[in-house]
């Protein structure tokens, strides 16, 4: 049998099947409430304990993660509910499932998909502290085998050995979640969006993350078929890699920039600055988490990207928070986060904040090459403002004798307004296409929505001929183009790209060498 679903990490995995949504380890009620209530609370500070030294061995990304899982759980909110039912009698892994379950069904049932795939992350906190509530620890899955559930936990994924295969097939899951981010980033073949089997699956299985799709009980014929298309898979992977040092450039011989996309200062850390062609995007994001940064905290981290490359360019894009983004004390809560206050409508409705992200831009740009873009752009005078506080903070910087320079300043083009009549914005540095969100709002269809992922897509000729117009008008006006979204390391989106004029992508580190060589294949 033969089930078909969206891709979130692509590559092949072959083994057996383990199932995610086995019942979780039995918990021995206790004698009295308060019992109860001692039991739960040691339970949670087992799993926070559990959680902390899982973080303290990850990278970034992961390390973010977990420490978001540690932040809910010694918030004594969402225990609350839990604790309450205790006092009413229920034992404390009814009463902490209960609660759990309501709060994850509160994320499930929102209109934003952001919310829907941080469901997952409540499913593992819930279940990390039943685990620690039982006296059974918990089963691994076997070397090699296909992950197959309805959701997968982040502390799942971290804890499992990938290094000898294996991979992940969700019946539901989204291609937005952090499990679906972390696999991306370590190579691990993953697919979403499956739906749910009408038989308990067993055995082994073949998955094709490529394509979306897991075959279940594969006849020998299968199976060849399969193993033909892994090792060809595998081929193009390591041929891509002896693209990796060259400067990228089509059959034709045209020369296209290639850049990174980064989202925290030590993700250089891992990249050779001499295989690609400067950061495209470094998201600001990260310095936003469960404090507001100051300006020294954002200036180091600025200085050391800028250092890194050298004279290669950093495009640093102000913060974009707000969307699938927030930030405590400093987002709102919306009912249409998506259409509400985000990116750059946010930083200019708070510019105390803003001013102090302005204030480390301008001075850790004596430091490299800085270009700094502003995010969710819409009309001239967001621009306007925007520019204008970056005037005043360099005066006032410049009269208190404190070293700094003056960006480019350039715009991301993501709301459609800006792609339709990008002449108003003819003063602008540069352009920067956001290829998320464009296609997003053109479509009206989120992309890691599975019910409407069908309509999301780049090649649509209507986000085509939308990044083609912006294009030809920066070459036009001598202001360059590039673009710094999902679909630049798309090796079958690439083409497209390059005929409507792109001649600048920004990519994810791990998409560096294909990238270049999908562009090698491209006769433009």
């Amino acid at each position: 049998m033969r089930i078909d679903g969206i891709p979130a990490s692509p590559g092949y995995a072959e083994g057996p099947l383990f199932d995610l949504d086995r019942p979780v380890a039995v918990y021995r009620g206790k004698a009295t409430a308060a019992e109860e209530k001692a039991a739960l609370t040691a339970a949670i500070g087992r799993a926070v304990s559990r959680l902390t030294s899982l973080a303290e061995t990850a990278d970034d990304d992961a390390a973010g993660i977990l420490e978001f899982q540690i932040a809910m759980l010694e918030d004594d909110a969402l225990g609350g509910p839990a604790f309450a039912s205790i006092g009413s009698g229920e034992p404390a892994d009814v009463a902490w499932r209960q609660a759990l379950d309501a709060e994850i069904a509160g994320y499930e049932a929102s209109d934003q998909d952001y919310f829907r795939a941080r469901a997952a992350d409540l499913r593992d906190i819930r279940d990390q502290v039943l685990l620690a509530l039982s006296e059974d620890g918990d089963i691994d899955a076997p070397t090699g085998a296909i992950l197959y559930g309805v959701d997968i936990a982040p502390t799942r994924f971290l804890e499992t050995d990938w290094s000898r295969g294996g991979g992940i097939a969700l019946k539901a899951g989204s291609s937005a979640s952090h499990v679906a981010m972390l696999a991306r980033s370590r190579g691990v073949p993953m697919v979403v969006g499956l739906g749910a089997s009408a038989d308990k699956p067993a055995g082994n299985a073949l998955l094709d993350a490529e394509h979306g799709a897991i075959m279940l009980s594969p006849s020998p014929a299968e199976i060849d078929a399969f193993r033909q298309s892994a090792s060809s898979f595998a081929a193009r992977q390591g041929k891509t890699q002896t693209f990796l040092a060259q400067p990228a450039a089509t059959k034709a011989g045209t020369h296209v920039r290639v850049q990174v996309n980064i989202a925290y200062p030590s993700d250089v850390d891992s990249i050779d600055i001499a295989s690609c062609d400067g950061v495209g995007l470094m998201r600001t994001e990260f310095l936003f988490g469960k404090a507001l940064p100051d300006e020294e905290t954002q200036y180091r981290a600025y200085r050391k990207v800028l250092e890194w490359a050298g004279e290669k360019p950093v495009t640093i894009r102000t913060v974009d928070a707000g969307g699938d983004k927030p930030v405590p004390g400093f987002t709102v809560e919306e009912t249409n986060p998506f259409l509400g206050l985000r990116g750059i409508r946010l930083s200019l409705a708070r510019r105390d904040i803003f001013r102090v992200q302005i204030r480390a831009l301008l001075r850790a740009a004596v430091h490299g090459n800085l270009k700094v873009m502003f995010p969710m752009i819409a009309t001239a005078e967001e621009y306007s403002q925007a520019a204008a506080l970056f005037a005043e903070e360099q005066t006032a910087l410049a009269a208190r004798g404190v070293a700094h320079k003056l960006p480019p300043l350039g715009i991301m083009v993501e709301v459609p307004s800006v792609a339709i009549a990008p002449e108003a914005f003819a003063n602008v540095a540069f352009f920067s296409v956001g290829s998320n969100d464009l296609t997003q709002y053109v479509l009206a269809a989120a992309r890691d929505n599975a019910a409407v992922a069908y309509l999301n897509s780049l090649r649509h000729p209507a986000v085509l001929r939308l990044i083609a117009s912006v294009a030809a008008f920066g070459h036009q006006r001598g202001i360059p183009v590039s673009l710094c979204g999902d679909a630049g390391g798309d090796p079958v989106a690439i083409p497209a790209l390059l005929e409507a004029g792109l001649r600048d992508l920004s990519v994810a580190p791990a998409q560096l060498a294909m990238a270049k060589a999908a562009i090698a294949d491209v006769s433009v």
